[in-house]
């Protein structure tokens, strides 16, 4: 064998900097669950100052603070033997409502990566996986990794990048929420336009659960009504506005949902899809969010779609054309790209 040295250099780099951001996940959380985070942004420290302004052990954060700045998450002065975080950081690291919250990626993460022995026998025998059979931080962490994209552009632009569905939504219309999970899109939804009415559905019973709890908290349990349901067999119908917040790709029959949608929307009514960001072949996802997707899918949603009836898996990188193929098929007539961002594309789907 004739190993270039030059590129196996690369190479090791590469899985020197992965091998990292692997063992970094864990601190990640730590970092996340304890507020260390949120207590030095804004504020530079020590590493004893902060554990005293956390209730933690120094020597524990010392440790963590040393790993976080060889990483890039936080910032070192020598000089002074002090930690800082930079505004960028801060925003990424310690403010869960922001357009972004790093954290709860690696909480979504490690919870995944907990049924790996189940997914390593799922490839022997081609068995599936549900949602609902993953560690709890699964379910969390898929909360906390999307709901900031949801308060950074649902209401501001996707909601506006449709067809008439504002107007109708501040005069009082009725929604569907497909696989809301823990009901963040819902919730915000119904903050925004209090004349409208809102069901959201999930398959998963604890989800629904804490989606009741946080819309009670929230204020606005009074216009939401959240069922255990699948989204081929949600209740109600003449729907203004039904939605699919990155789910429709891990269902193991996306058409008959997309049938079911139909038929619970109005004639002039709208089904919102948002999806991950992906190019329709695969040479166009070899890219950091596509690698995301990729694996997150591997373990995530494939299975999960394997383990349903229905014959699809179409994963997290599908692209546009293969959701467009099962609207149409389900007998929708139009469909278009509204909007996107760098992990999301959105389209507008109507009968």
């Amino acid at each position: 064998m004739a190993v270039d040295m030059d590129k196996l250099q690369e190479f090791l780099g590469r899985f020197v900097s992965d091998l990292g951001a692997t063992f970094a996940a864990g601190s990640v959380v730590t970092g996340h669950h304890l507020g260390l985070y949120r207590a030095l942004a804004g504020h530079p420290a020590a590493a004893a100052e902060l554990a005293e302004r956390t209730g933690t052990n120094s020597r524990y954060v010392a440790e963590w603070l040393r790993g976080q700045a060889a990483g890039g998450y936080v910032d070192y002065d020598p000089a002074t033997d002090t930690y800082s975080m930079t505004e960028e950081q801060a925003f990424a690291l310690a403010n869960p409502d922001g357009g972004v919250y790093v954290p709860g990626a690696f909480v979504l993460a490690l919870g995944m990566l907990k049924s790996e022995p189940r997914i390593t026998e799922a490839f022997r025998t081609g068995g599936g996986m549900g949602w609902h059979e993953h560690d709890e931080n699964v379910f969390i962490g898929c909360e906390q990794f999307f709901r900031p994209g949801y308060i950074a552009n649902l209401i501001p632009s996707w909601i506006p990048a449709l067809d008439d569905v504002q107007d109708k939504l501040r005069a009082g219309a009725r929604v569907a929420d497909i696989g809301c999970g823990l009901g963040a899109s819902t919730i915000l939804l119904a903050q925004e336009y209090p004349n409208s009415r809102f069901t959201g559905s999930d398959y998963h019973d604890q989800s629904i659960e804490i989606a009741r709890k946080r819309a009670a908290d929230a204020g606005v349990a009074d216009r939401i009504s959240f069922e255990v349901a699948s989204a081929a067999g949600f209740s109600g119908a003449g729907y203004d506005l039904a939605a699919t917040f990155h789910c429709l790709h891990d269902m193991g029959d996306p058409l008959a949902a997309a049938r079911h949608v139909r038929q619970a929307l109005k004639p002039d009514g709208t089904w919102l899809v948002v999806e991950p960001y992906a190019a329709d072949e695969v040479a166009g996802n070899l890219n950091p969010v596509g690698r995301i997707y990729y694996n997150a899918s591997t373990q995530l949603c494939v299975p999960n779609a394997l383990s349903q009836p229905g014959g699809y898996a179409l994963g997290a990188q599908a692209g546009e054309a293969a959701i467009r193929q099962v609207t149409t098929v389900a007998g929708f007539t139009r469909f278009r790209r509204a909007a996107g961002t760098p992990f999301n594309l959105v389209y507008e789907v109507r009968p």
